[in-house]
Order: C-alpha cells, then sequence, then structure tokens
C-alpha cells in the first residue's frame, strides 16, 4: 500500500467509528418500558423488615422523596433547604460550624454554599473575628424563598402524619427528638 493512502484508510475509519458512535441511543434515554418495569419482581426484605435501621432508613427515603419533589418547583434541593435555614436562624455563622451540624464534607458545603451565592440567595463575607472563615447571611431573596418554601415542608410533613396518623406522628417527633443534640 502506498504511504499516502494508508492515511486515507485511517481517517475513513475513524469516521466510520464516529459516525457509529452517533448511532448509539443517548445515556438519558429511557432503558426500559413501563411494562417491563411492571414485570421486575418485588423483592422480600427479609429479616430487614424486622430491623428499626431498616425501617427508619425506609422512612428517611420517603420523606426525602417526598420533600424533594415539593421542592423541586423552587429548583432547591433538601440539603439546600436546610443550610438556608441554620443560615436563617444563625445569621453571620461560618460555614465550617454549619457543615458540622448538618454533617456534611466541607468541601460539599463549600460547593452547596457557591451555588447559593450565584442565585443570590446567601451572602458570603470573611470573618471580621477569624480571616480563616466565612460567615454566612441570607440575602433578602434567600429569606423571601425560604419564606416560600416553608409551606411546601409543612404539607410534606401533614403528607408524612396522615401516612402515619397524628398521634404516631406526634410520638415519632418526640422519640426522634433525643437525636437533635447529637452530632
Amino acid at each position: 500500500m502506498e504511504p499516502g493512502k494508508a492515511g486515507v484508510g485511517k481517517r475513513i475509519a475513524k469516521g466510520s467509528r464516529r459516525a457509529a458512535r452517533v448511532a448509539k441511543p443517548s445515556r438519558s434515554a429511557k432503558r426500559t418500558t413501563p411494562a417491563a418495569k411492571a414485570a421486575r419482581p418485588k423483592l422480600s426484605s427479609g429479616d430487614l423488615s424486622h430491623s428499626l435501621g431498616y425501617r427508619i432508613r425506609r422512612a428517611q427515603l420517603w420523606v426525602f422523596k417526598d420533600v424533594s419533589r415539593r421542592l423541586a418547583a423552587f429548583d432547591i434541593s433538601p440539603a439546600q433547604f436546610s443550610v438556608l435555614s441554620l443560615i436563617e436562624a444563625n445569621p453571620g455563622v461560618n460555614q465550617l460550624a454549619i457543615a458540622q451540624s448538618l454533617s456534611i464534607e466541607r468541601a460539599g458545603l463549600g460547593r452547596l454554599v457557591d451555588h447559593l451565592e450565584r442565585r443570590g440567595l446567601v451572602q458570603r463575607s470573611a470573618s471580621a473575628i477569624n480571616r480563616r472563615y466565612y460567615v454566612l447571611y441570607l440575602t433578602e431573596a434567600g429569606t423571601a424563598l425560604l419564606a416560600r418554601l416553608r409551606p411546601a415542608i409543612a404539607e410534606s410533613e401533614k403528607t408524612l402524619a396522615a401516612k402515619i396518623g397524628p398521634r404516631a406522628f406526634s410520638e415519632l417527633q418526640r422519640a426522634l427528638s433525643v437525636f437533635l443534640q447529637d452530632p
């Protein structure tokens, strides 16, 4: 084969590979049909269903799914709501204190605060007491949004109370309050 033609063959092969890639479905495309989902067997939880930890985790998943769905209309996650709430209750709080209180890694909280700051919901400034820390304040927009989010959270709690009953909801609140002070 002539030296000049070898390169042409490679270009054609590369081009055909590119065309093949384009033909693949995107990762965001649905992979299963609704009928295929319905055909999936429901797994037994076995002994897990007797475990209190498993039940608490299932309840937490249910609550987070409901809260996430309600907050999605505001483009806010449950973690972002928590951060906004702590900043409102503790104006001028440093990021480290919030990270510790919510058990969020500092780097993760930094990204979360960056996002809230870009949206104009949080103001971050260097601490006058310790310049290694940033302190956080809600902006007017952050305060206004938080006021709009609270009814969505209240509706989620009403839904949970309806699911388990008002008395069980009250008892659950009281029983779980022991963990509010634990790290």
